[in-house]
């Protein structure tokens, strides 16, 4: 594999809970290099991740964001602000996490965010870029909707971010871990994919989830999008997604 591909076939993802480990075992199984980190040393979660993402690789944090340029941040909601500011600087943040108070606490930062949580882990992580995705279908659906490309009932999943080439990114993994990809429009879309938002929870395809946030979700600029739209052309160069 020339060594641009093999750079963008990495992925490192911090937190190794029910979404982290499934996110990994699909990356794995579409041909990427995985590092994946809990709290901790490595060796705490080398056990979860031999027998969960048989493939994947449990190291330091630290050593995930060495590993890739996108990171998939999937540890509970209250535990994001333990992580240095400056950690994943450079790097696209892909934040797949949801605040729930039952499990986070009472945090009224994040309860009443009125551009939504990922907003407020864009202003702690500010020198990276980050992307809400992979967090608006349950661990489940995300296991069992995973398809290849063009099958008619694949299912879509949804990135919302202010960097339109960050998104398209996003986007082409998306589409490499089986689901279609919708471009959901700036980061403060990212409300309509959290818990309480009409996108969470339910399964779309394509079209249907590209309708519903084209009716509630904020949009980038025309000539911000752009990028975005060239996915397209992203996708057919790449190999088929797994089943």
């Amino acid at each position: 594999m020339p060594g641009d591909e093999a750079a963008g076939r990495r992925l490192g993802i911090v937190g190794a809970g029910k979404i982290g480990t499934a996110v990994a075992r699909a990356a794995v199984a579409s041909g990427y290099d995985v590092a994946i980190s809990g709290s901790g040393a490595a060796t705490r979660i080398e056990l979860i991740v031999d027998v969960l993402a048989p493939g994947a690789h449990a190291v330091t944090t630290d050593d995930v964001v060495r590993h890739a340029d996108i990171i998939v941040l999937a540890v509970p909601m209250h535990r994001f602000r333990e992580l240095p500011r400056d950690l994943f600087a450079g790097k696209t943040l892909v934040d797949a996490m949801n605040y729930w108070e039952d499990a986070d606490g009472v945090d009224d930062e994040l309860a009443t965010a009125p551009r939504g949580t990922s907003a407020v882990v864009q202003q702690r992580f500010s020198s990276s870029k980050v992307v809400k995705s992979l967090n608006h279908l349950g661990y489940f659906k995300f296991e069992e909707g995973r398809r290849q490309r063009d099958a008619p009932d694949r299912l879509a999943m949804a990135a919302a971010g202010d960097d339109a080439v960050t998104v398209a990114a996003v986007m082409q993994l998306i589409d490499r871990l089986g689901f279609d990809a919708v471009d959901a429009g700036s980061l403060d879309a990212g409300l309509a994919l959290q818990p309480g938002g009409p996108v969470f929870g339910i399964s779309h395809t394509r079209d249907g989830l590209s309708n519903l946030l084209r009716s509630k979700a904020p949009s980038r600029r025309e000539d911000d999008r752009a990028p975005a739209v060239q996915f397209r052309d992203l996708a057919r160069r790449t190999t088929k997604a797994p089943t």
